[in-house]
């Protein structure tokens, strides 16, 4: 009796998911090939209805491409206001996350409108892409809906940019489609789509004449609608699998022949390589998915039996099947149970005409037609019995190898045993009673040595028992001829006993075998866990390996720091195993296995497969592939698992990764604290002795001096302004850094604050040419004004220090910002350094006999960075360097009338 009550864990993580999803907002996708199908206007008119119906509905976001069509039905609805982005000189209008979300707790079971889901943000937005937004909208309950074109899927993307030439930069995951609740295919006929190009309500004239060159060609439309049905049509299919999955009565039933799938049925014999290819050929002209299958029974096979499967599930592999072997006592029931899980309604199996057979035995064709009449069961036909080769047995299971002779031995043993205890039991016992001893006996040689010493077994007992208990006994005359159909019976019942008691054997040693490799996987999974260096992740690699295949092996991975695009994989510490760096470092950066068993470079001993994680390739696990001198062949499931411990291996060395990063970043930022806290005290006890100082050296100066007196005392107040300048600095870059500055911002034209910044560098400019070119039409700007004063102090007094001749200050208006150019004629910037100049410390002539430590452009992009702008330096074109400074311009207010 089959216990059919659910499991309670899977029943856990089902209440799990519901309750997650009863959480979370709905997606609902309008999809479709390419722009200009409708998705948008059968977007807005989805929310039209949904209105009418009493459902709060909000416009996000919609682009409309000046589409009057669509801007005229987007008219009517309700819209949350853009928020303004500067970026690059220019005023951005993105989606106001917050505010979406302000409405959503406001408005449950709103629907909110969020068009071109794979859009790229603004930077500066909190997320890179749209779809990142609508998945913080789905978090907090809000339900979207949004357009996609094919295209922009991550796994598209390349076949897209091979059929049209033109790539396609913004894309989205797969799963963000997939885990949609709900997709609406929007499609058009490309020879309407084509007409409304034409009409410009696609797009504009322009941009109409130059797509119909490019991309809106008929074949390409084609193409692309085909490309989106047939994703739609995976995703649907995928729901209908895990609908079958969860109802478990629907999953063992008939096959749903909604979607036309193939079985290759792959047997031991050296012609399966035709069923493969005939199964393979007949996917590809129908456009089908495939699978390839193999069963072993309790049989079991040779040696040359196993590698012909193995190289044939290979070859089916590499055709686009996915492959399976199985265990199992029957081989039809296995073949239809795969079928029905996996949803097949075709199965391809080898037909070859035999010359005789037992009466009543079913050929495999039969067997699956009886078993599943409601699948298709097509017939391959191979050569005849007589031109194939013989199977040979499985090692140390053939009549006459040793463990068969131990068994032999063992049913002559035993059938002696039981006769001599039977004979003492006859007092006691009927005959008959006495022939159960002997079902006893072929149970236990059964269980212990296989078939064929079991039915040596059932035979030798039947013998026996006529010989030592009928009578008359002592001889093979049988006095009573209802004892011929006893004799029938115990050797009929003994043959089938050792037939099951083997087929149990043999799932029980698959078991064992299953058993112990998960065992293995759950140990090393549990090592990785614990492990915090990469040298012990490869370790414990090579003792799993060790273990579970006897194969020596080795991990490489890319030295800490190594540049992105310029990584040479180092071998770990530990390896037991001798890799081709060559053969290893194509796999890596190609992302691909390589090596012995693969199609790329397989003369190399070792077998390389790539560690691939979440993020990117971390190595590459490199796998020995010789046994005994001769080259190991891979079984599927050997190969599985491999590429299980691989992405173990994967895991766990870029979970080291962001380990050591989040370790180095922490102590970057308490490094940095404490530099700040040193920078912030030196500064206040600096301060106060500086100032008395400075004081003390302006009152000498009051005080009538000789000449040289008069000049120490000028050069004392030269460096001890000099030392309060420099301790002002550390002061402000502590300050700036750590956040505690809070802008004092007013609208103040420009000229006012280089005014400002001049008069307070009289001293240091006395002699210097300075050219201010400032536009009167400049507008007000909102600015913090003794910041930016300090801004331009530096500047010019960089400027002073580093350059001879005129120093210049410009300003103009660009776009969204303004330009504050601050140049001079000296020597420039030291090329390639530019954008370093600007941090701590930083000088562009290290040994250079000015004074100053790097502060003061530092300081700079502080505090123009906290304005909300950029500051850079370049060498100008006639000479001498430059520090540009973007502010952004607002909406000055306006003048109140008199």
């Amino acid at each position: 009796m089959t216990d059919s009550r659910p499991d309670p864990d899977a029943l856990l993580a089902q209440l799990q998911r519901d309750e997650t999803a009863a959480r979370r907002g709905r997606l609902k996708i309008f999809f479709g090939a390419n722009a200009g199908v409708g998705k948008t206007f059968a977007m807005l008119a989805a929310a039209h209805a949904a209105q009418r119906q009493g459902r709060a509905v909000r416009i996000g976001v919609v682009e409309t491409h000046g589409r009057a069509d669509t801007e005229a039905i987007a008219r009517d609805l309700p819209r949350l206001p853009l928020k303004d982005i500067a970026h690059r000189g220019q005023t951005l209008r993105e989606f106001d996350l917050d505010a979406a979300l302000a409405w959503g707790r406001g408005q449950p079971g709103g629907v909110l409108l969020l068009d071109e889901l794979a859009h790229s943000n603004a930077p500066g937005s909190r997320h890179a892409k749209r779809w990142q937004d609508a998945q913080e909208l789905r978090e907090a309950g809000v339900e979207v809906w949004t357009t996609l074109n094919v295209q922009h899927l991550e796994s598209l993307n390349d076949i897209v940019g091979g059929i049209t030439g033109i790539r396609v930069w913004e894309t989205l995951p797969d799963k963000v489609f997939d885990e949609a609740d709900e997709v609406v295919v929007v499609d058009l006929p490309p020879d309407e789509l084509l007409q409304r190009l034409k009409e410009g309500k696609v797009y504009l004239p322009q941009q109409a004449e130059r797509a119909a060159k490019n991309f809106f060609r008929k074949g390409n439309l084609l193409a692309l609608r085909e490309l989106a049905l047939r994703r739609t049509a995976d995703r649907v299919d995928d729901q209908m699998q895990a609908y079958r999955r969860e109802h478990t009565d629907l999953g063992k039933g008939a096959v749903w022949p909604n979607r036309e799938s193939l079985l290759a049925c792959v047997g031991p014999g050296a012609a399966s390589d035709k069923v493969v290819r005939s199964a393979a050929r007949l996917a590809q002209q129908l456009g089908l998915d495939w699978h390839a299958v193999h069963v072993e029974t309790a049989q079991g096979l040779g040696e040359a039996a196993r590698q012909r499967v193995q190289r044939t599930l290979a070859l089916a592999q590499s055709l686009g099947a996915r492959t399976a072997l199985l265990s199992a006592p029957e081989v039809g029931a296995a073949l239809v149970g795969y079928a029905r899980e996996h949803n097949l309604a075709r199965l391809v199996v080898g037909r070859r005409e035999r010359a005789w057979r037992w009466p009543g035995r079913r050929t495999l064709a039969e067997a699956l037609s009886h078993l599943a009449e409601e699948m298709d069961v097509l017939q391959v036909a191979l050569p005849t019995h007589s031109r194939q080769p013989k199977p040979a047995p499985p090692r140390g299971h053939g009549l006459f190898a040793a463990q068969a002779l131990r068994g032999y031995a063992a049913a002559l043993a035993g059938t002696l045993l039981v006769t001599a205890a039977g004979n003492e039991l006859l007092r006691f016992m009927a005959p008959t009673n006495i022939a159960m001893l002997y079902l006893l006996n072929v149970v236990g040689v059964a269980l212990r040595f296989g078939r064929a010493p079991a039915a040596l077994t059932a035979l030798l007992g039947v013998a026996a028992f006529d010989f030592v208990f009928v009578e008359p006994r002592w001889s093979f005359v049988v006095g009573d001829a209802q004892y011929l159909v006893t004799f029938a019976v115990l050797l009929l019942v003994g043959l089938v006993i050792g037939q099951l008691a083997a087929g149990l054997q043999a799932q029980a040693r698959a078991a064992r075998e299953g058993e112990r490799r998960v065992r293995g996987l759950y140990a090393m999974s549990r090592d990785l866990g614990a492990a915090l260096v990469a040298e012990q992740v490869a370790e414990i690699a090579t003792r799993f390996l060790s273990a579970e295949f006897g194969a020596a092996s080795a991990v490489l991975v890319p030295p800490l720091g190594a540049t992105a695009g310029r990584e040479v994989l180092a071998v770990l510490p530990g390896a037991s195993a001798r890799p081709d760096l060559g053969v290893a470092q194509w796999a890596f950066d190609h992302g691909q296995p390589a090596g012995q068993g693969t199609d790329t470079l397989p003369a190399s001993p070792c077998l390389m497969l790539p560690l691939t994680a979440p993020m990117r390739v971390r190595g590459v696990l490199a796998v020995d592939g010789q046994v005994g001198g001769r080259k190991r062949r891979w079984s599927p499931e050997a190969r599985g698992l491999l590429d299980t411990c691989a992405a173990l291996l994967a895991i766990s060395l870029e979970r080291i990764h962001y380990i050591e990063v989040a370790q180095h970043s922490t102590l970057q930022i308490e490094s940095e604290r404490l530099r700040n806290s040193l920078l912030t005290a030196i500064s206040h006890d600096l301060r106060t002795p500086l100032a008395a100082l400075v004081g003390l050296a302006d009152a000498l100066r009051l005080t009538p001096l000789d000449p040289p007196q008069a000049d120490v005392a000028d050069a004392m107040r030269r460096s001890a302004l000099r030392m309060s300048a420099l301790v002002s600095n550390l002061l402000d870059m502590a300050r700036l850094q750590s956040g505690t500055v809070q802008l004092n911002r007013h609208w103040l034209p420009l000229q006012e604050v280089v005014g400002s910044a001049l008069a307070s560098l009289d001293e240091a400019l006395a002699g210097r040419e300075v050219v201010v070119e400032l536009p009167p039409e400049l507008p007000l700007i909102e600015l913090d004004a003794v910041l930016i004063e300090r801004v331009l102090v530096n500047l010019l007094e960089n400027a002073a220090k580093y350059a001879e001749g005129e120093i210049r200050i410009g300003a103009r208006t660009a776009g969204r910002h303004v330009e504050i150019d601050v140049s001079d004629a000296g020597p420039g910037f030291p090329p390639g350094r530019e954008a370093r100049l600007f941090d701590k410390f930083e000088r562009g002539d290290r040994e250079s006999a000015t004074p100053g430590v790097g502060l003061g452009l530092a300081i700079c992009k502080a505090i123009v960075e906290a304005h909300g702008g950029r500051i850079s330096a370049h060498n100008a074109a006639t000479g001498g360097a430059c520090v540009r400074v973007e502010l952004p311009l607002g909406q000055p207010p306006q003048e109140k009338p008199e």
